[in-house]
C-alpha cells in the first residue's frame, strides 16, 4: 500500500499554499490559502471497503506559556503532543486520489461545516476547535482540513504525518461529531494496511523547515 503526493515530499517543507498560517514579516503570521494538498494511493490490500485519512502534527507544545510571545521562545526540550489537522472517514477507494483544494480552500473563521464532506465522506473535528476556544472571532467546531500553523517562535520544526488506513468496513464506526483519537480507537482491529507520508513546516525564520 502506497501514499504519495505531487507536492509533499517526505521530511521536506509543506508548500505555503496548503498552510493555515504563513510567515509575515510584520505580524509574524498571517492566514494562508489553506488548501488541502493533493494525495494519491495505490496497491490497496484485497478486501478494502473504505479508507480513513488522518493528518496530525506530533510536535505541538504541551505548555502554552511561551507560544507566540514576543521576546520568548518555545524551548526545544518541551514535551510535545499530537494536534489533528484532518480527520476524514468513509473515503471510497476509487478514484484513487484527492485533488488539491477538493476538501478545503481558505480559512473559515469558526470552522468549516461538517461532518458531511465531498464524495459522501464524513469529516471529524480538528484541534483548531481547542486552539481558538477562547477567541470570539474564531471559536467554533473546525471540521475537515485545516493546515499547519505552528507557533512562530518555536525552536523546532513541526512534522505533519498524513496516514491512510485501508479498512475492512464500508463505514467507519463513529457517529455524530468525532475526533481523531475517537476514529483511531474505532478502527482498531479493522485496519488491513496503512501508509504514511510525513512533511515539515515552520513559521520561525531561524528554524530551517
Amino acid at each position: 500500500m502506497k501514499l504519495a503526493s505531487p507536492v509533499l515530499r517526505d521530511h521536506q517543507p509543506i508548500p505555503a499554499e496548503h498552510a493555515f498560517g504563513i510567515a509575515d514579516p510584520v505580524q509574524h503570521v498571517a492566514l494562508g490559502p489553506n488548501t488541502n494538498p493533493p494525495l494519491a494511493w495505490s496497491d490497496l490490500p484485497a478486501g478494502t471497503r473504505s479508507l480513513v485519512l488522518i493528518c496530525h502534527d506530533r510536535d505541538v507544545p504541551t505548555r502554552a506559556d511561551d507560544v507566540n510571545q514576543e521576546g520568548r521562545q518555545v524551548p526545544a526540550d518541551l514535551p510535545r503532543a499530537d494536534f489533528f489537522h484532518w480527520v476524514l472517514v468513509d473515503l471510497p477507494a476509487e478514484p484513487a486520489h484527492i485533488l488539491a483544494g477538493e476538501f478545503s480552500k481558505g480559512v473559515t473563521p469558526g470552522g468549516k461545516p461538517g461532518p458531511a464532506g465531498p464524495r459522501n465522506t464524513r469529516q471529524g473535528i480538528n484541534n483548531y476547535r481547542e486552539w481558538f476556544a477562547g477567541d470570539p472571532a474564531m471559536a467554533g467546531n473546525y471540521f475537515g482540513y485545516d493546515g499547519p500553523c505552528p507557533p512562530w517562535n518555536d525552536t523546532i520544526v513541526h512534522h505533519y504525518s498524513f496516514t491512510l488506513y485501508a479498512l475492512d468496513l464500508e463505514r467507519c464506526p463513529v457517529e455524530g461529531e468525532f475526533t481523531g483519537p475517537e476514529v483511531l480507537a474505532a478502527i482498531a482491529g479493522h485496519v488491513l494496511d496503512q501508509a504514511s507520508l510525513t512533511a515539515t513546516y515552520s513559521l520561525n525564520p531561524a528554524v530551517p523547515a
